[in-house]
């Protein structure tokens, strides 16, 4: 691995090994979601509890203060919509040179195995990855499943993540599920989770944190469990110590609890 992308990689992956990026790149095809109407004031008190931060340009140049030395995993990959036919649909959106230009640490892009286009995002990512070796860019894997959640099994998303690992991904994002050591076992490079929908409580997606970590993940990319979320400086302070402090879920539990208590007093 060149110089360069170690460098970038460890701005984002921290000494520990583990990292908490914070994804707010959902705008690209899901438009002004809950909570995410106003990217500048969503972003802006999470920021000092992120190890890194995953926008679109749009959203890091006019949302994202520039004098903050956030590493940023720049989304680089859309063309489709919500209410499009397929959102597998998917190709290079920005230029390697304007992800340089940006100063980001890593560029992200979603492959869609199994999908229809399972081949046209695979064959772009692998020439992101020709991009990135030229520049010193890691790229960040996205091993996406669009609208069928029920592909979230073991046998999937090892599929998925050593294909994203063999074409040359520097890390990946991918979703838990049952066995995930299968997973992590199955991929040589580091992975990160998703948070992926809103789910029904703070506490399940503190349970999935704690649970990924204990099996060998290397962090959470999270976005809606944590913004959408009663407290969110709480909630990824929460996170933060499952990641980095390897908290248990119980300690999880209590910690959101007497923060969301601290906030409420002030």
């Amino acid at each position: 691995m060149d110089w360069g992308i170690k460098n970038r990689l460890s701005r984002i992956i921290k000494d520990d090994g583990h990292t908490v990026m914070l994804a707010v790149d959902h705008g690209y095809f899901l438009g002004a979601v809950s909570k995410l109407e106003d990217p500048s004031r969503t972003i802006k008190p999470l920021l000092p509890y992120t190890d890194a931060l995953m926008p679109t340009r749009g959203v890091l140049r006019n949302c994202v203060d520039a004098s903050s030395d956030i590493p940023v995993v720049l989304r680089v990959s859309g063309g489709n919509s919500i209410i499009g036919e397929d959102l597998s649909n998917e190709e290079i959106t920005v230029s390697m040179k304007d992800a340089v230009r940006l100063n980001v640490s890593a560029v992200a892009f979603s492959i869609y195995i199994g999908s229809k286009y399972e081949h046209q995002t695979i064959m772009n990512f692998a020439r992101l990855v020709d991009e990135g070796m030229e520049y010193g860019m890691p790229v960040l894997a996205v091993t996406a499943v669009g609208k069928e959640l029920e592909k979230r099994d073991a046998r999937y998303l090892s599929l998925c993540c050593r294909i994203a690992a063999e074409t040359g991904a520097s890390f990946v994002k991918t979703y838990y599920c049952d066995d995930f050591e299968k997973v992590i076992k199955s991929c040589p490079v580091p992975v990160v989770i998703a948070g992926g929908p809103k789910l029904k409580t703070e506490f399940d997606a503190l349970e999935i944190a704690c649970e990924a970590l204990k099996r060998g993940a290397a962090g959470v990319d999270m976005g809606r469990n944590i913004w959408q979320s009663e407290d969110p400086v709480a909630m990824i302070k929460t996170v933060r110590a499952i990641v980095h402090e390897g908290i248990s879920f119980r300690k999880a539990q209590e910690m959101l609890n007497n923060l969301r208590s601290t906030h409420k007093k002030r």
